[in-house]
């Protein structure tokens, strides 16, 4: 990691937006030692439950066993497979066997979804989860997650179109919750014009969140883009000084 890129991304975050929360970073690493796993959970447990300890100082490290959703796994490349009849536990259920999401209307709409869905392998089998400000310079991030409030979310959102003609440079794509902040963004980061991510629309995943907090998730080449026309975008205008200042009451 870019220690000088790293600080001063921080100091401006904390101008510009006083008392949001920095973004986590998020990346694949050989490395066991560099974060704690959480304990095997007994029977399921959402990801971003376990989120909530990385957004407060610890960083946390996932591998295929201790992740205890199988959507979990997958969304962050360290398997393949779902749990079974999942276009069945997504839709209408199965009567005494299986009890329906009802996120889509069918189980033929889920298995069309996951026909045309992204999936990868992850390149390493451990997959950290650390806060910005706790990043060490030999951390290589790949994504950054924002978990922001509307106003917060707002200047993100501003800002990730300031450079662009295109009016679809962030995009929510339905999914899970570790889908938006890590397996789209992820897969964004080789894109000749990267996207951002709105998430944490799972309405399984937003118990593990405050209830006015949504996600925001980019390549960290997108975020260093940004991060190099802060200076003369609309962070400095009287506009966004009445919401900074909003903000910083809060």
């Amino acid at each position: 990691m870019d220690l000088a890129f790293r600080d001063d991304f921080l100091a401006q975050w904390r101008h510009h937006f006083p008392g949001a929360e920095p973004p986590l970073a998020f990346f694949f690493t050989g490395d066991p030692s560099r974060a704690e796993s959480p304990k095997p959970a007994r029977g399921h447990r959402c990801l971003i439950a376990d989120l909530a300890r990385a957004r407060r100082g610890t960083p946390v490290r996932f591998d295929a066993g201790s992740v205890a959703c199988a959507g979990g796994r997958r969304y962050l490349g360290l398997a393949r497979e779902l749990r079974p009849d999942f276009e069945y536990f997504l839709s209408c259920g199965i009567p005494g066997k299986v009890e329906g999401e009802r996120y889509k209307r069918t189980p033929e709409l889920v298995r069309e979804m996951l026909r045309r869905a992204p999936c990868f392998q992850a390149p390493a089998p451990n997959a950290v989860f650390v806060r910005w400000d706790r990043l060490e310079a030999g951390d290589e991030p790949e994504v950054a997650i924002f978990f922001a409030r509307p106003d917060v979310l707002a200047g993100l959102f501003t800002l990730a179109n300031f450079d662009e003609a295109e009016s679809s440079n962030v995009v929510a794509p339905f999914g899970a919750g570790c889908a938006s902040i890590v397996q789209h963004p992820y897969l964004e980061r080789d894109a000749a014009r990267p996207r951002c991510f709105l998430g944490m629309f799972d309405v399984s995943a937003r118990p593990h969140v405050p209830a006015d907090t949504l996600t925001f998730a980019l390549p960290i080449r997108r975020l260093r883009e940004m991060h190099g026309f802060i200076d003369e975008s609309f962070l400095r205008t009287r506009a966004w000084q009445t919401i900074r200042a909003r903000l910083a009451r809060h």
